[in-house]
């Protein structure tokens, strides 16, 4: 092995861990130092990445050797921003958020996930210990972004979020939280308390035998744009209305 790749492994060998998932495998790289501005203030996140992979290996050299060869770039790959003592502070703030790329990349007022994602970390940063998953895959909620935009051709023409998905062939909502529960559980053994509105993301948490001290909900942004949006969330998709929903 070259010098430099030897060097190169030593570094990387000490960030990547195995975590087993039946007969596959999901590879954690991290902790990264991500400094982020929120508010104005830079806030410093430690931030991991995974992977899932069939190959189970802790040979860091077979890893990198293997990802050289495939178009990572044309794959999802999900995330988790930790800040403070994640793995040993008392009732972290967790957030389970769904990639949008309307939302959290462009601005979007036609949902409510770009206020989420800014909102949770300052929560989280506020609270002083807790993490935020970004879930790559999740798009539309689970349907991916090409069918999302058909998604919005549906609702720009009369369709509700729900209905748009079902006469697309989707169900309502089609996300896993299974590698998400997974790196959550390797990083931390100790209660959790969800930053959701969502009660599938409570239970997909406690059937996995997580346990959630609490749940903590995250309304905001109302507007003209997204108001039918939001209504339809509590009423059809089952999210739980709190003060400060729309629906109050």
């Amino acid at each position: 092995m070259p010098a430099l790749q030897e060097k190169v492994v030593s570094i990387l060998e000490k960030k990547i861990r195995l975590i087993k998932s039946g007969e596959e495998a999901l590879y954690l790289v991290g902790p990264i130092r991500l400094p982020i501005r929120l508010d104005g203030e830079t806030v410093t996140f430690q931030w991991y990445c995974w992977l899932r992979c069939q190959e189970v290996t802790e040979d860091v050299e077979r890893i990198i050797e293997k990802l050289s060869s495939v178009n990572l770039a044309e794959m999802q790959q999900s995330s988790v921003l930790a800040y403070g003592d994640f793995r040993n502070g008392e009732d972290a703030l967790i957030r389970m958020h769904s990639i949008c790329h309307t939302g959290d990349i462009f601005g979007s007022q036609r949902c409510d996930c770009g206020f989420q994602l800014e909102q949770s970390l300052k929560m989280i940063a506020e609270h002083g210990t807790g993490a935020l998953f970004y879930l790559a895959n999740h798009e539309g909620r689970g349907i991916g972004l090409f069918s999302k935009a058909m998604a919005y051709v549906l609702q720009e023409n009369g369709y509700d979020t729900v209905d748009a998905n079902l006469n697309l062939g989707f169900v309502d909502d089609a996300r896993n939280y299974g590698d998400a529960i997974e790196v959550l559980r390797t990083l931390r053994s100790k209660p959790v308390r969800l930053i959701t509105n969502n009660p599938k993301k409570l239970e997909a948490l406690k059937k996995a035998g997580m346990h959630v001290s609490a749940r903590t909900p995250l309304w905001g942004s109302a507007s003209e744009f997204n108001e039918k949006y939001l209504q339809t969330k509590i009423n059809r998709s089952g999210h739980l209305s709190e003060s400060g929903c729309p629906n109050d």
